[in-house]
């Protein structure tokens, strides 16, 4: 029997998808809408989004039914004649999302509302890296923010790390300074908390971040440094956050960045990770007498109170770190460049050596970034508000609601 090509699907079933994937864009076309001007009339949002007025009132009223939006408290008249303009806003007040972030030193847990506000956070110092202990203990956290926050529900968690993330399988595939290879911390923290959860490299979760609540928002292109124990790299554009097969983008760790010494596990001098990694960064300060232990923080309070070893290594840091931001926008070239590290967080002169190395024709791209006192909790949380924001219809919002 001769072999023939299997039928087309039904008009009818293309249809359906084209229709859900429409409604789905446009619900997120109109609550970012709301997010970035609210309150704001529904008129606005049509001229804004170019919807038409008729599926923005839609998308409102499903949106309200959801409890994600509300009408604001006091209606606006347009020019003082006919019916009052009722603007919209976000609803605030009903919901939060878990964060977790998992970083070397210790886990942060936080509560964020939906304007990616930090309601509530707390910092777990690791009793051992073992997996299963870890995550355990941040689910048990985050059940105790929770039961805290009266009236408040959570729609989801989301978890960030360093290292490889592969956010299709919510895995953290590799972390070498965890010591963790193939955890599977999404079903791992769902099946502690009950509630959806999403993963993510730290990095990507922070363009996000920025992205809907921070500087970079309507920026074409974005770039995220990560300077910490672990640095890496994130690059949006046109609202995608690239994550390649297996979301092994961003992996920048091993590049060579000039100047460096540091000798690399890799074999070779100089690789980024070993440059700027914040155990560096306090080996050399415990080196000149700086400090005694491992925070990077105490070096910045060091160098706050007149230490001029510590300003000094804060500043070759952030050095460094603007040859590391050069390279990359020699091959991205990004519209914005944000970064995350400890002396350009919290000290001017560092962002000043930081821009200075990256040239002044392109120094007005790279800003601080727009959490510095959350990064971290942040961080977790902007992994399960992206997909909020992206796909506000989708089933846990319904079952919180």
């Amino acid at each position: 029997m001769p072999r023939t090509a299997a039928p087309p699907a039904p008009l009818s079933s293309v249809t359906r998808v084209a229709d859900s994937d429409r409604r789905r864009t446009s619900a997120s076309v109109i609550l970012r809408s709301v997010l970035e001007h609210g309150p704001v009339a529904r008129s606005t949002i049509a001229r804004l989004t170019g919807l038409s007025p008729a599926s923005v009132t839609d998308h409102c009223a499903r949106l309200t039914g959801l409890g994600l939006i509300r009408e604001a408290a006091v209606p606006r008249r347009s020019n003082g004649v006919g019916r009052p303009h009722v603007p919209v806003d976000l609803d605030d007040s009903r919901f939060v999302v878990g964060g977790v972030h998992v970083a070397v030193p210790y886990t942060t847990v936080a509560l964020l509302d939906l304007r990616g506000r930090v309601v509530a956070r707390r910092e777990l110092k690791h009793r051992d890296l073992d997996p299963a202990e870890v995550l355990a203990r941040a689910s048990d956290g985050l059940g105790a923010l929770l039961d805290e926050a009266a009236g408040c529900r959570a729609l989801g968690v989301g978890v960030a790390a360093g290292g490889w993330v592969d956010r299709d399988s919510g895995t953290v595939v590799e972390h070498p300074l965890l010591g963790w290879r193939d955890v599977p911390v999404r079903d791992m923290v769902g099946a502690h908390t009950g509630l959806p959860v999403q993963v993510d490299g730290h990095a990507r979760a922070l363009v996000n971040a920025e992205r809907l609540f921070g500087r970079a928002r309507g920026s074409l292109s974005v770039l995220h440094l990560f300077v910490g124990n672990v640095v890496d790299a994130a690059f949006a554009t046109h609202d995608e956050v690239h994550h390649g097969p297996r979301s092994q983008a961003g992996a920048i760790g091993h590049l060579p960045l000039a100047g460096g010494t540091e000798p690399c596990d890799c074999g070779r001098v100089g690789c980024l990770q070993v440059e700027l990694s914040e155990r560096t960064l306090c080996r050399r300060a415990r080196r000149a007498g700086v400090i005694d232990g491992v925070n990077p923080m105490h070096v910045v309070a060091a160098a706050d109170a007149g230490d001029p070893v510590a300003a000094e290594l804060l500043r070759e840091r952030a050095r460094m770190t603007g040859r590391a931001v050069g390279l990359l926008l020699d091959v991205l070239n990004p519209e914005r460049v944000v970064v995350t590290e400890v002396g350009v967080l919290y000290r001017a002169d560092c962002l000043t050596a930081l821009r200075e190395e990256v040239g002044a024709e392109r120094s007005a791209a790279v800003s601080p970034s727009s959490f510095p006192d959350s990064v971290l909790a942040m961080a977790g949380g902007a992994v399960a508000l992206d997909v909020l924001y992206r796909d506000p219809l989708a089933s846990p919002v319904r079952r919180a609601a």
